[in-house]
């Protein structure tokens, strides 16, 4: 078919095809098995040598839709329980096709006001919604990993200052390492950050009070009165137990002893929506950075991800200074957002999130977050009347981290068959939970943070886990 400038009558036919067909998926989306074996050999169809003329759009849009259909995960339905995914709600889902056919270039005021306004916006109204300070700087980024690293960038920029240095102009060279504390709950995308910034993901210092990770705080008050400036990590939000630090206290000690705190909130940042859940993130307001994901709780699209610095200037000092004629000048009012995060070509992420806030406002998402504590707390106690289940940790938002535990089966065989148990659960397809270790057991822990889930699909989730538990003990 060759140029594309010679199917440009095919744009408004294959953005049809996609709409025809999203329909029908939708529709049978919450009653579809998370993976379909039957269809997975699909995914051989994309393969093949790179065509030489093409086949044309309305060919391959096709081909895409027929396979993606059928051999896609189906991570966005209600019950993929594996790792924290969200889904992506209808208004969020369909402004991500309004920011497909917009295709904004959004890093710069100049070239879309559209864009740039609307990131101003959702940053505004994200910290309403968080109770953040109205006065913190904020970026939209790709993943909380992304976040991470901006609002760590801004923590190693302060780092560099307090010892005479504008590390992003002259680098680390001279320094000494950057201390970096945190409690046994730090999550390996904040490593990757300290990794990428150049610091070392082993620099930091997990300070812990027991074997789940629970933060030490007498012990980290004791090393910071020697440290000299730090960087204090703290998770709103622990992946295997679901887990909390104590944020107020982490922010009482940043505060005594002049160190940068910086929150991981990718998932449990959210929980300051309902005040049912708002303690668990008390103190975040008082620190100096902190990251967030909107592709897992707030159930917007991939990508997209979010951090907030408390001093606005911080993330232009580590992001900014491009000192090139061509590009504008630093403007407080027209903001240039690829001058305040690691990306300098952006989408505008900032579409799906807008729409979302704008269709279902605060109460909305407050429901969400209360259904989805409620969908925990049932599938807790369901498991709580099994006689072959076992609850590992306390439920505090959405994480419920349990095992198969059927009697007369000897402790040292439970890890074992609680592996194989995660394999049938992802070869079966039904439903999808991994599983972790958590204080030293192998454990499943499903995470319930897709607004389509009901209590249908966690029931199913438990029946599930029994059913093919059962079976492995009888093939044993």
């Amino acid at each position: 078919m060759g140029d594309p400038l010679n199917a440009r009558e095919d744009a408004a036919e294959a953005l049809g095809m996609v709409a025809r067909a999203a329909g029908p998926y939708l529709d049978a989306l919450p009653h579809l098995p998370v993976r379909d074996a039957t269809h997975a050999h699909l995914v051989d169809d994309l393969d093949g040598p790179l065509p030489d003329t093409g086949d044309g759009t309305i060919a391959a849009v096709a081909d895409l839709l027929r396979i993606g259909t059928r051999a896609a995960t189906h991570s966005s339905g209600p019950r993929f329980f594996h790792f924290v995914v969200g889904g992506a709600t209808p208004a969020a889902q369909a402004a991500d096709w309004v920011t497909s056919l917009l295709d904004q270039a959004t890093g710069l005021w100049l070239t879309s006001p559209l864009a740039a306004r609307a990131e101003t916006v959702v940053l505004r109204w994200l910290k309403e919604l968080l109770g953040l300070p109205a006065s913190h700087g904020g970026v939209l980024t790709p993943s909380a990993t992304a976040a991470n690293l901006t609002g760590l960038a801004c923590a190693r920029h302060w780092w560099a200052g307090r010892h005479g240095v504008d590390v992003a102009a002259a680098g680390l060279a001279g320094l000494p390492p950057m201390p970096v504390f945190s409690s046994g709950y730090v999550h390996p995308s904040s490593r990757k950050a300290l990794q990428l910034l150049g610091l070392g993901r082993d620099v930091v210092r997990a300070l812990s009070r027991d074997d789940a990770g629970r933060l030490d705080v007498d012990a980290l008050d004791r090393e910071l009165a020697s440290s000299g400036p730090a960087v204090l990590i703290g998770n709103a939000g622990e992946v295997n137990g679901g887990d909390f630090d104590p944020l107020d206290e982490l922010a009482d000690l940043a505060e005594r002893h002049g160190a940068w705190l910086h929150v991981d909130g990718a998932f449990g940042l959210f929980a300051a929506v309902s005040p049912r859940t708002a303690g668990l993130v008390r103190g975040v307001e008082r620190a100096d950075s902190v990251a967030a994901d909107a592709h897992k709780w707030l159930n917007v699209p991939y990508d997209s991800g979010m951090a907030f610095v408390r001093d606005p200037a911080a993330l232009e000092g580590a992001f900014g200074g491009w000192h090139t004629a061509y590009l504008p000048d630093p403007d407080d009012e027209l903001v240039n957002y690829n001058t305040r995060g690691p990306e300098s070509s952006r989408r505008a992420r900032a579409f799906p999130l807008w729409a979302t806030l704008r269709a279902y406002g605060r109460a909305g998402h407050r429901a969400m977050v209360e259904r989805h504590q409620d969908l925990a707390l049932r599938l807790g106690r369901r498991i709580e009347e099994s006689p072959d289940l076992e609850l590992l940790a306390p439920i505090t938002v959405f994480i419920v981290c349990f095992r198969y535990r059927p009697p007369g089966v000897p402790e040292s065989e439970l890890d074992d068959l609680n592996r194989e148990l995660g394999e049938a659960l992802i070869d079966d397809g039904r439903v999808y939970a991994g599983t972790t270790v958590y204080r030293g057991k192998v454990a499943l822990r499903p995470a319930i943070v897709n607004w389509r889930t009901t209590e249908e699909d966690v029931d199913l989730l438990a029946s599930v886990v029994r059913e093919l538990g059962g079976r492995l003990l009888t093939t044993d």
